[in-house]
């Protein structure tokens, strides 16, 4: 199996980058030359990273038959000082909302989605220190 992108110049500082599931645009931000007209590369790996662990995060949900009412994943990224600047750490915090979660079941999906299904979090982990936090929000619900 393999995935296969395709990234297209349109001007300047700008790309059109194919994806099994769409298409998006790249740019890089004004201060780096371009105009903002897209998603920056590197926070696009952080998305990748939440967007794998979340639907594993979610699979599991479902399987579990478990009650939240929302659910999201903040990440940030830390980088070096140097050239070229790469992620050294990086900070991921799950996040989920309801008047009736299950701490330990969502703990165990969350745990699963890290150790076992998440490629990119491997991925991650290759080059930079990852460190997971779980939140539950029950007040509102």
């Amino acid at each position: 199996m393999s995935h296969k992108v395709s990234t297209t110049w349109k001007e300047n500082m700008h790309f059109e980058s194919t994806n099994p599931g769409g298409v998006l645009d790249i740019d890089a931000g004004i201060e780096n030359g371009g105009e903002g007209k897209g998603y920056r590369p590197k926070a696009l790996m952080l998305s990748a990273l939440a967007g794998c662990s979340g639907l594993d995060v979610a699979s599991l949900i479902k399987k579990m038959r478990l009650d939240v009412v929302d659910f999201k994943i903040e990440t940030e990224g830390f980088l070096t000082d140097e050239d070229p600047a790469i992620y050294h750490s990086v900070q991921v915090d799950y996040h989920f909302y309801g008047g009736n979660l299950d701490e330990d079941k969502l703990t165990k999906a969350v745990n699963l989605s890290i150790e076992k299904y998440c490629g990119v979090m491997k991925m991650f982990e290759a080059f930079a220190k990852v460190q997971t936090a779980i939140h539950f929000h029950k007040e509102g619900y």
